[in-house]
């Protein structure tokens, strides 16, 4: 399994920025930057955060405008973009893991290519999987006391960013039915908010956004982060969220619950693939190298701010930030997954959903 040691973080996020270029002016322009998800999401939260940011930084400071096209878990917005050739600037797009995994599973659906894509900014998230109170009051740090109760959870898809915590929760022996075609992880929050789901996740933005409010008025009680990775490929806590146990610490605490082997191993590539560089923005194939370049060093200057950790961190949460060569290094961590994980994944996703992939 490829493992993010800090070495290959710091070349990520050292790789060298290109200088803006004069002949791109954005002044008076809108960019779009399209988000293949609803509107209540860590995605959005993610590109909302980003946008402002971004518009200052460009040549001409062009309006930066946050438009969303949920749908099939993404994969709409995806294969709209892919067919999308604005080379000028004015169109960017935003991926999450929920639009990598379809493409990694050979989900039917996916139309799209990120080898035609250009990255020009990444960032990694993490994620937080919490209960209603009820539960959360039979949580110790294992899941023993959770194994006698139905659980329901609103997910965009089975082969979507959903199966790390659905995955996880069958590690434990929980009892979790999804609902499958929320349009995006906020709509999953909104169920959970009004009863009709009693267990959700949420990635970071989605969390600090959201969720974290309902964990203050007692509505939520968290379980356990995903985690981050140590410089030789180890799970340990999420620098967000350094109190909340990770899943790993809750599996070695639950009966029955293995932290190696070949569940475990499929677990942790998607994890890997998923959330140490989860979100990624894009311009589309065929765009000049100006523009490209251009674009390169607006991000650089967003990540160089002396206020982006104090901003990030209250929005984002604290993860690195990739751009240039390093966004496409990012990219291509994102979508490397071992063989024998992926054949893992695809039978447990046959026999628990019912969900036939290719080979």
């Amino acid at each position: 399994m490829t493992k993010f040691t800090r070495a290959a973080l710091a070349a990520l996020i050292a790789a060298t920025p290109f200088a803006a270029t004069a002949e791109v002016d954005l002044s008076g322009e809108t960019v779009e930057w399209v988000i293949p998800f609803s509107e209540t999401g860590g995605s959005a939260k993610w590109a909302n955060f980003f946008a402002p940011l971004l518009s200052e930084a460009l040549p001409g400071q062009p309006t930066v405008v946050v438009k969303f096209m949920p749908g099939a878990g993404s994969t709409k917005g995806a294969n709209w973009f892919q067919e999308q050739e604005e080379g000028d600037g004015t169109l960017i797009f935003g991926s999450s893991g929920s639009t990598q995994f379809p493409y990694l599973l050979n989900d039917p659906r996916v139309r799209y290519e990120y080898n035609d894509w250009v990255p020009v900014m990444a960032s990694g998230t993490g994620g937080v999987a919490y209960l209603e109170p009820e539960a959360g009051a039979k949580f110790d740090g294992s899941a023993n006391a959770l194994k006698d109760m139905d659980f329901i959870y609103g997910s965009q898809g089975a082969t979507r960013l959903d199966l790390v915590p659905l995955l996880a929760w069958e590690m434990l022996g929980m009892n979790v039915e999804p609902v499958f075609g929320i349009k995006g992880r906020g709509d999953g929050r909104l169920m959970f908010e009004r009863g009709e789901a009693n267990i959700d996740y949420q990635t970071t933005s989605g969390y600090l956004g959201g969720s974290a409010d309902l964990v203050e008025q007692g509505m939520a009680v968290p379980m356990m982060t995903w985690g981050a990775l140590d410089e030789d490929g180890n799970i340990v806590r999420d620098p967000t969220f350094p109190d909340i146990p990770t899943f790993k610490e809750v599996c070695e605490a639950t009966d029955g619950c293995e932290t190696s082997g070949e569940a475990w191993d499929a677990w942790k590539a998607f994890f890997v693939a998923g959330f140490p560089v989860q979100k990624l923005a894009f311009l589309p194939k065929g765009t000049d190298q100006e523009v490209i370049d251009t674009y390169v060093a607006a991000f650089e200057a967003v990540r160089n701010r002396e206020d982006f950790e104090q901003i990030s961190t209250q929005t984002v949460g604290e993860y690195p930030v990739f751009v240039g060569e390093g966004a496409q290094r990012a990219l291509q961590q994102a979508t490397s997954v071992p063989q024998e994980a992926k054949d893992y994944v695809k039978t447990w996703l046959r026999d628990s959903y019912g969900v036939e992939l290719e080979g």
